[in-house]
């Protein structure tokens, strides 16, 4: 039987606030598989990105379990890299950065790394002259150095045109092929996203919906946020695997 990676039961994050607490996460259970491609969506709001950092442990839970793999290893590529205009950083420079392998052996896994994703040819190209395509494929063969178990990637496809978009996710499909590893993708962009995933979760605090991306573009949930402005009314309980049991 297959070992999840990370499994999230019953989840909920509550922040204070003056007058009370603000739910951010609302009972979310889900499972991330080993070379699995599970796409995360929902609108502005809905708890995305705390989810994410749910998974990465780096925000705290309020209620609920989290279990991960041991010695779980995960590559992480940010929304949006910050560059100073005026550092002179090249793309191998950002890639040395912060890496544990010894120097002999880094500038061969950064080739191995940027060929893996074709950007071999921006080696020593300086960051502050790279399109947004470019920097996401520097930033995607960052993520792969660590030779992860779960890459994560948080809106990558942020400043791609829509070619770029569809190459970059062949891409990551390619990688999950050769690498078995599993991906975690948090998008807006519904139509390739669909395409890409093996899994996809609608957010919206709670679980409004998950599973192939055929099931889910037909559910009422889906359709609710991405088709029709979404109302969340309080007509079902919350299962166990993140559905709803309507009254």
């Amino acid at each position: 039987m297959t070992t999840p990676l990370i499994i999230a039961d019953h989840v909920w994050v509550r922040r204070p606030t003056p007058t009370g607490e603000k739910i951010i996460l609302e009972d979310v259970s889900l499972k991330l598989m080993p070379g699995k491609i599970m796409t995360l969506i929902g609108p502005n709001g809905a708890g995305k990105t705390t989810l994410l950092k749910v998974l990465l442990d780096l925000v705290p839970i309020s209620a609920g379990t989290m279990s991960r793999k041991p010695n779980l290893k995960i590559g992480y590529m940010p929304q949006k890299l910050d560059i100073n205009p005026t550092l002179p950083m090249t793309v191998e420079r950002l890639l040395s950065l912060g890496t544990p392998q010894r120097l002999s052996k880094i500038h061969t896994l950064i080739d191995t790394c940027l060929t893996e994703v074709g950007a071999q040819a921006l080696k020593h190209s300086r960051l502050t002259t790279l399109s947004g395509g470019e920097m996401q494929r520097v930033m995607l063969a960052r993520a792969l150095l660590t030779a992860p178990d779960l890459l994560v990637l948080d809106e990558p496809m942020q400043g791609v045109d829509v070619l770029g978009q569809e190459e970059l996710y062949q891409l990551i499909a390619k990688i999950r092929d050769n690498r078995g590893c599993a991906i975690l993708l948090v998008s807006h962009d519904l139509h390739l996203v669909m395409a890409a995933s093996d899994e996809v979760v609608c957010l919206n605090t709670h679980v409004c919906c998950s599973g192939h991306p055929d099931y889910v573009t037909a559910d009422p949930g889906y359709q609710k946020l991405f088709v029709a402005p979404y109302k969340h009314e309080h007509d079902h309980d919350h299962r166990h695997d993140g559905g709803h049991a309507h009254d």
